[in-house]
């Protein structure tokens, strides 16, 4: 392309040059009039072409903030019933006690009573001291056991196989720590540079389960084996494996991992620290309240796209004959009396109409305030259960819908019109670039024929000036 156009430009360069001294003899600005009769030659085709582009491009643009409206719509409420005002999250009057939180997907409601008389942490074991993490510590085997550990008691785990490490001779105290770490089995070890000397730390998993003992066969290796039983130093144990123990409405209940998915309908908890005979409240907030609030927002944003949609197919509009368009509009105008509640019980609220949205004859919607009022009034759990992230309810409706209408493989769609008109702009654009490049040849090929019938008036004017002379001769002779 680059070539192409240098050679144009050169070419230009020297017609231009050619005809501006032949100009001289004519008169006439023949490179001006080669590009307007070659532009003249193309004109309608590309007027047609470019005012097509633009309608096109006025489709792409209409269509695209429809249904990126729809889409922020749906994600305004997701986040809404996830996190928002609309979430029925839980809540821990003492935050250093526990985090709390709602599974995906689910929700609670009431209260729960939290008192934690231990949280549950791993065992952490010092070996004995070297003079430094490159020391040399023998050669053998390092058999790690697991259970319920103490710094004075162990309680083997039968169902856990031990963990065997290999030690070559000349193996450093660097060297044990990453043969244990390359095993991967619950056990992880570091050396740590302390005051004393370089000391080789180990850590198991958390909870009881999770403790461990160190037996050593080999020469060189017993700094490193600690068993409580077996005489191994009660200082060493520096941090006991145990499991959270804590009580949920009174209920004794034991966990090996402080961090639990759902130990209760909508509530997962993160233990965080004790408040032994102090019990703390955990509560789930309700959207009951901000339902109403909500739904009035709900309104004015289907108020805005159907606005723009209705705008955009009136008489004249870019989307009047848009298959895409049709087919949202139908949908919209099904969405209040649309089952968004396929499980709910009998008598349950179930439709956006129950939330009192409401369809008028101009293709707007409005808020039924009395009906919505209504709905909340007989049934405020009904109602609640309608806000989730589950496959039912308003958020999966809505988001159904968006993700449909910005489809760009479905025909019928908004997304799978953007889809054509911007094949047919890309088409478009190459038939202009077509264009220009015949213009231009046609431009060139004319500058080249009247450069031509330039020379021709300069020899006809040269003969006529040479006639002109030679009767200028003869009639001073007769005088």
């Amino acid at each position: 392309m680059s070539t192409t156009s240098s050679s144009a430009a050169a070419t230009n360069a020297s017609a231009s040059s050619i005809i501006a001294m032949l100009n001289a003899g004519s008169g006439v600005n023949w490179s001006q009039l080669a590009a307007d009769l070659s532009a003249v030659q193309f004109q309608a085709k590309t007027q047609r072409l470019t005012q097509q582009t633009e309608l096109m491009e006025t489709r792409i643009s209409s269509a695209s903030a429809i249904k990126g409206a729809l889409s922020s719509l749906a994600t305004a409420i997701g986040e809404g019933v996830r996190t928002g005002n609309l979430s029925a999250q839980p809540s821990i009057v003492n935050s250093a006690v526990a985090q709390v939180s709602s599974p995906v997907g689910t929700s609670g409601k009431g209260s729960y009573s939290l008192e934690v008389q231990q949280i549950a942490s791993a065992q952490t074991l010092a070996s004995g001291v070297f003079a430094s993490g490159t020391a040399v510590v023998g050669a053998g085997t390092l058999t790690i056991r697991f259970g319920a550990t103490t710094g004075t008691s162990f309680a083997a785990d039968a169902t856990r196989p031990a963990l065997n490490v290999e030690l070559a001779d000349g193996a450093k105290l660097s060297d044990v720590a990453s043969a244990i770490n390359a095993k991967g089995a619950g056990v992880t070890a570091y050396v740590a540079n302390t005051a004393a000397g370089a000391q080789l730390v180990l850590k198991g998993q958390e909870g009881e389960a999770g403790g461990f003992v160190v037996e050593t066969t080999g020469a060189g290796l017993a700094d490193l084996a600690w068993n409580p039983e077996a005489g191994g130093d009660p200082a060493r144990l520096k941090g006991a494996a145990q499991d959270a123990l804590f009580k949920l409405d009174g209920l004794d209940m034991r966990s090996s991992t402080n961090k639990m998915s759902q130990i209760a309908p909508g509530l997962q908890l993160s233990l965080t620290g004790t408040n032994a005979g102090a019990p703390t409240t955990i509560t789930f907030a309700s959207p009951v309240d901000n339902i109403t609030s909500w739904m009035t927002d709900f309104v004015t944003s289907m108020n805005d796209i159907a606005g723009a949609l209705g705008t955009a197919m009136g008489i004249g509009g870019e989307l009047a004959s848009d298959a895409g368009a049709r087919t949202l509009r139908t949908q919209l105008s099904q969405l209040p009396g649309q089952q968004v509640m396929r499980s709910a019980a009998a008598g349950s609220p179930g439709t956006l109409a129950d939330l009192g949205l409401k369809l008028e004859r101009d293709g707007t919607f409005s808020l039924d305030t009395a009906r919505l009022a209504a709905t909340l009034a007989a049934d405020p759990a009904g109602t609640a259960a309608m806000f989730t992230t589950g496959l039912d309810g308003v958020y999966s409706t809505v988001d159904r819908l968006a993700r449909n209408t910005s489809s760009t493989l479905t025909p019928g769609t908004l997304g799978y019109s953007v889809r054509k008109y911007q094949a047919t702009t890309s088409d478009y654009s190459e038939q202009l670039a077509d264009i220009a490049e015949k213009q231009e040849a046609l431009r060139a090929q004319m500058v080249t024929r009247f450069s031509k019938v330039e020379t021709n008036v300069n020899a006809s004017r040269s003969t006529l000036s040479f006639l002109q002379q030679q009767i200028d001769v003869w009639n001073a002779s007769s005088d």
